[in-house]
């Protein structure tokens, strides 16, 4: 596991829209040989969409033979709803880039049969060769995507009861009413993400820091999903202090040195 500490949110953001740019121009997509890349929703990957935008407008990177996978959509809700995953993509990313409208993957929280939807969205994974780059936040609980704790870390694309704790945390995008918020999603799977030939995850804020130790020092566990990127050949942390506080010093240390 590569562990990037930062001193905070901005840097981690700009740290990890560069990495992603240049991953994306040594790769040379081509619209025969597209880059495939996974992508989160949600406050932490603002940043790193912003600055994607701003390279992307000052023609530095293309994504005009980039596919996009997202992680989840909320089960009942339309693409035009205001708190609908399609929505927030288009309004804080797509609508600001050359990506093409074809080459855009969100599941269908609208979808009759939501079953057909997920195993279609694991073949159209498939069919595309698998996600080069999944790019992820981690929630405080150490979820990662909408797999929640004790969700397997063979898990595939599918539908996800939420907790009561990711209903709180995620009504304040629905005027912190937890009644508006959707009980189910649908979600690629631990697995879906550990599929892909690269992840990174980020993390900012104190209140992810007990999620990072379990990450990174704690033992591979379904209570803590983060966790399985431990077993990922090429798995990366990017988190700022405060995210990093529960850590041993030694830890810190180490990564900080072998990042100099």
């Amino acid at each position: 596991m590569r562990v990037i500490i930062k001193p905070d949110y901005q840097s981690v953001s700009s740290w990890a829209a560069h990495y992603i740019a240049d991953r994306i121009k040594r790769f040379a997509p081509t619209p025969n040989h597209p880059f495939v890349l996974g992508l989160p929703t949600g406050s932490t990957p603002l940043g790193v969409y912003n600055e994607l935008i701003k390279m992307n407008q000052q023609k530095q990177i293309s994504f005009a033979d980039v596919i996009t996978f997202n992680m989840d959509e909320y089960v009942g809700l339309p693409a035009d709803h205001p708190q609908s995953y399609h929505r927030f993509m288009f309004e804080n990313f797509f609508n600001h880039i050359d990506i093409k409208k074809q080459n855009i993957h969100i599941l269908n929280g609208m979808a009759q049969d939501v079953e057909k939807e997920c195993a279609n969205y694991e073949k159209s994974i498939l069919t595309c060769g698998g996600i080069e780059l999944f790019l992820g936040g981690i929630g405080e609980d150490g979820h990662i995507a909408f797999n929640e704790p004790f969700s397997s870390l063979n898990s595939r694309t599918r539908v996800q009861v939420l907790t009561s704790d990711t209903i709180r945390v995620n009504s304040r995008f629905f005027d912190n009413d937890i009644s508006q918020v959707p009980s189910t999603a649908m979600t690629v799977g631990v697995g879906t993400i550990m599929d892909a030939r690269e992840v990174l995850i980020l993390a900012t804020g104190a209140k992810k820091a007990k999620a990072v130790y379990h990450g990174i020092e704690g033992a591979i566990s379904h209570k803590w999903t983060i966790s399985a990127l431990q077993n990922h050949e090429r798995g990366i942390i990017v988190c700022d202090d405060a995210a990093a506080s529960q850590l041993e010093p030694e830890t810190i240390k180490y990564f900080k040195d072998i990042e100099r």
